[in-house]
């Protein structure tokens, strides 16, 4: 028989209103990630103002993915230590002020430098963001980790329209106005933004000081923790490339317009919008492994319907690649939230922004350098066989419930 104290416990923290910091955590997603796709965009014109090799243009897009996300655990872990709102707060003002005034940088080593230091705001908001933006939801935990993965996701789509706007005509000098969004989205976070909590375990114990320490806590699940990290950053290597060198692509193998290839960007960021959040609801209904299953194995061919069509066929490709691959977003967040929930902001970190950087860090310079040697249309087409290395692996993925189970792990193999 339950306690009264349980009980009563419980009703509070189902009372407790989880809509505003849902909303705010959303709308800074949005914004943080309208930065993270703005250097695909832009990197046409530093190609040609900075006289950039493609090499050097993906050792530019690499940088932004480590300083924006490989390092993302380490914001994780500091944030579930520390509960500061800073992380969240400061992030999209950062992410603006440096991403949008690339165009004042005296070289390609200035470059660097702001890619780096924007990069850090988005690095410092989403962990904290992706722990807390779902913590006091109880059910339908995936729907609800699908809506803020989707806000981001349609940052993204909305980067490139934005800034492609603000370059038109293929000069940077209306770029510093593109920083706006992210001040304006940090003072409505001062003004609005609730303190972090620490969040509760399923059986009311804070979880600060219980259990484990983080490296036993994530050793005893680590068998499929890997298996998803690993799934993450075959997704990535895929998401990512395409999310920088897609406009490149465009321009130089089908002689798209600068207009032209950032609305094509816009539309593949879209179709990964609109399939996280179907992905997170799908999960919930037929679980996360089935879900993930099925992204990876059928995305293939619609990549490859991109890759090697042409016309609408080839944007319908597109566009439905992105929305089947990125399925997989909220699940893979949400299973390792289940498998380790007190190191919440330190897994989210590793299944959004670690397993995200290692795969851009290492693939798009190599995409860059293989466009080099070959072309382009090479490298796309290598892109297309990793989904299929991750439908392989997902077969020996344990079934992982998506819920938070009051007791032990979430993990039933």
């Amino acid at each position: 028989m339950t306690a009264p104290s349980t009980l009563a416990a419980e009703r509070v923290e189902n009372a407790r209103p989880y809509w505003l910091p849902l909303t705010l955590f959303c709308l800074g997603h949005f914004f943080i990630d309208l930065y993270s796709s703005a250097l695909g965009t832009m990197q046409p014109v530093l190609l040609d103002r900075f006289r950039l090799s493609y090499t050097q243009a993906g050792i530019l897009a690499g940088v932004l993915v480590f300083s924006s996300s490989v390092i993302q655990p380490v914001y994780g872990y500091l944030s579930d230590r520390w509960h500061s709102r800073l992380f969240t707060v400061l992030g999209p003002a950062m992410a603006g002020i440096f991403i949008a005034t690339l165009g004042w940088a005296s070289g390609y080593a200035g470059l660097l430098a702001m890619v780096a230091l924007g990069g850090a705001g988005i690095a410092a908001f989403h962990p904290q963001a992706a722990a807390n933006a779902v913590a006091h939801v109880r059910q339908n935990r995936g729907r609800a980790m699908a809506v803020f993965v989707s806000s981001g996701s349609l940052g993204m789509a909305a980067g490139p329209l934005f800034f492609g706007a603000l370059t038109k005509g293929g000069t940077l000098g209306r770029t510093p106005w593109g920083m706006l969004p992210g001040l304006l989205m940090t003072a409505l976070l001062v003004a609005w933004m609730p303190p972090i909590a620490r969040r509760p375990l399923p059986d009311g114990r804070a979880l600060a000081g219980q259990g484990a320490c983080p490296t036993t806590a994530l050793a005893a699940v680590w068998r499929p923790m890997t298996i998803l990290y690993f799934l993450v950053v075959i997704r990535s290597v895929v998401q990512v490339t395409f999310t920088h060198m897609l406009p490149l692509y465009l321009r130089t193998e089908r002689n798209y317009s600068l207009g032209a290839a950032s609305l094509c960007l816009s539309l593949y960021l879209l179709g990964g919008a609109l399939g996280g959040m179907a992905g997170g609801t799908l999960a919930d209904r037929y679980g996360g492994r089935r879900v993930i299953v099925i992204s990876m194995i059928g995305s293939v061919p619609l990549l490859a319907l991109f890759v090697f069509g042409r016309g609408a066929v080839s944007l319908a490709g597109l566009f439905l690649g992105g929305l089947v691959l990125l399925f997989t977003i909220p699940v893979n967040v949400v299973m390792a939230q289940d498998l380790a929930p007190a190191q919440a902001g330190t897994v989210s970190a590793l299944m959004m922004g670690f397993g995200w950087g290692m795969a851009g860090l290492i693939f798009i310079p190599l995409t860059g350098w293989v466009s080099d040697v070959f072309s382009m249309q090479w490298a796309f087409a290598g892109l297309i066989a990793f989904p299929l290395i991750g439908f392989l692996l997902a077969l020996k993925l344990p079934r992982i419930e998506m819920r938070r189970p009051a007791g032990g792990s979430a993990c039933a193999t």
